[in-house]
Order: C-alpha cells, then structure tokens, then sequence
C-alpha cells in the first residue's frame, strides 16, 4: 500500500502541481512541499514556475496572494478555515474608515492582510523589506498609514525615525512572546543569540541579537559561525532550521508560540485538495489587478 507521501508526489506529477508550505506548517506538510518559506516568497517562487496548480498550505491571505500574482493558475488551500487573526483585525470597512480620517496620507500594509485590503493600498510590504520599502516609496515627512501590525510599524518608525499612523492590529502569537520569555531563555542558554521577528513587542525586540523575517533568520543562522539559537518566532520554524544547520541548536524563546491556524493543514488535507481539487481561492478580476499592483511596485522598490 502506498504512503500518504508517495501518493502526493504521484499526483503532483499527474496534474502539473506544486506544492508550498509556509515555514510554520507542521514537520511533515515542509518534507512534501517543493517549496518551503515565507509567505510572498512561495508566492512568487509559485509564479516562476511551469505548475498549472498551486496547493498553498499556509493561511488563506498567503493562498490569495498566490492568485493574484498567478491569476491564470488554479489555487488550493488544503484547509480553507485556516485564517490569520492578524489579517482578519482589518475588514475593508477599517481600512476605509481610517483612509477618510487621513485623507492627505497614502497608505502602506503589511502582506499579511486580505486581498481586498491590499487592493485599496498604495503599498504593501514584508517583515524584511518594510524598511526599504517605506525609504524608497514614500518621502520624508509624507504621511503614512501603515496597517494592520502596530509592532512591525513601530520597529519600522524607529528604525527610520519617522512616524506612522497605526492601527492596532497585531499577530497573537508574537505578542504571547513576553521579555520575561527572552530573559529566561538568555540565562539558560547564555551562549545564544536571540533572533526575534519584528511582530514582537518593543521590549523583546530590545533584547534581540537580530530581528529578521523567518526567510531571514533562516539565511543568518546558516551563515552565522554562531551555533546556539534562541528563536523569538512560532516554533514551526525550527525544525527546518534544524535540518538544515546539523549540530547548530535552536531553542524556542516561548514553547508556547504555536499558530493553530497553521497547524490546521494535514497530509491528510493535502492529498484531498489535490486528488478532489477542492477548496479553490477565486478573486475578482478587479481586486487582483489593484492588489497586484501594489505588490509589483514593492518589488521594484526592494530591487
């Protein structure tokens, strides 16, 4: 009898599929993925290649930024109940509302957002281009509404010495990451640099050796002749970074910094959205054009 794996990998081959797994799905969804990493990164590495469907396991907002920058490609997500809090803290009705509060201001948002919100953006950004983002797209003293995260806008604003109008958006699952968490993790593991993820709090993020995405602590711990880790980010991360740092150690600045929305995607759920071809991410026409513009001139500006 054929291994759940085996029959994955036969019809990705039979239907021209690709696989993608954000670096916070489970162990074992990363092992059959041709892709692994951060959400936008799949998503262009996804647009570049000759794949007629795409199986996005992460959280809908990373499956829907798959379709918009592969419009002509059919997009699954394995479990579409798999949402982000974050996200879902910006209805386009918010976004609205503080737009004609600030009507001089353009406005900037984070990729972790829903389509239709990033289609109303001048901007978007990621964890690890917001600051080259935000130099190179908007002048000095220009007015700027940067959604949903109040965290990564504010490691941004001090970063650059600028301010933003904010929203009081956040990730819970960085937010559950306290400077307490740090400070214990630093005394039982005295030899390790602390890399945290710009989501967290300013006082975690004080402690920090590095901040950096996930697709970069995972480029720094490769390079770094470092070998000891504490690791301020959803804990996913870190078998990756173990397989492919053999003898480096990781340690997690919190066990408990678990997104359950991204362990809600199974093998199980993989091999059905493929087989059934199921759970299909659609967008208007009209959204995907705003939202992909938006996208494509981050990338100009991060060039």
């Amino acid at each position: 009898m054929k291994s759940i794996q085996e029959r994955i990998g036969e019809l990705k081959e039979k239907k021209n599929a690709v696989i993608l797994a954000h670096n916070y799905q489970l162990p074992e969804v990363q092992e059959v993925a041709d892709f692994v990493g951060d959400s936008l990164g799949l998503s262009i590495a996804a647009q570049k290649t000759p794949a007629d469907i795409i199986v996005f396991c992460g959280v809908y907002f990373m499956a829907e930024t798959a379709k918009i920058l592969s419009p002509h490609k059919k997009v699954l997500i394995p479990d579409p109940e798999a949402g982000c809090p974050m996200a879902d803290m910006l209805p386009l009705e918010e976004l609205r509302k503080l737009r004609a509060r600030y009507p001089q201001a353009r406005v900037l948002c984070y990729v972790n957002t829903h389509a239709a919100v990033k289609a109303e953006c001048d901007l978007v950004c990621t964890s690890a281009n917001a600051p080259q983002v935000v130099e190179r797209g908007f002048a000095p003293g220009e007015d700027v509404i940067f959604v949903p995260d109040q965290y990564l806008a504010q490691y941004v604003a001090s970063k650059l010495q600028r301010t933003f109008i904010l929203f009081p958006g956040y990730c819970p699952v960085h937010v559950a990451i306290t400077e307490n968490h740090i400070l214990e993790a630093k005394a039982q593991h005295p030899e390790a640099l602390v890399l945290a993820h710009p989501e967290c709090r300013p006082e975690v993020l004080r402690h920090a050796d590095q901040v950096l995405s996930t697709e970069g602590m995972c480029r720094y711990v490769k390079t770094s002749p470092h070998r000891a880790f504490v690791v301020a980010t959803e804990v996913g991360i870190i078998p990756r970074m173990e397989k492919e740092n053999p003898g480096k150690r990781f340690f997690p600045a919190f066990s408990g910094a678990i997104c359950e929305n991204m362990k809600r995607t199974t093998l199980e759920k993989v091999l059905v959205s493929l087989e059934e071809e199921i759970h299909e991410v659609t967008l208007p026409q009209e959204v995907i054009e705003k939202a992909r513009r938006a996208i494509e001139r981050m990338l100009e500006l991060s060039r």
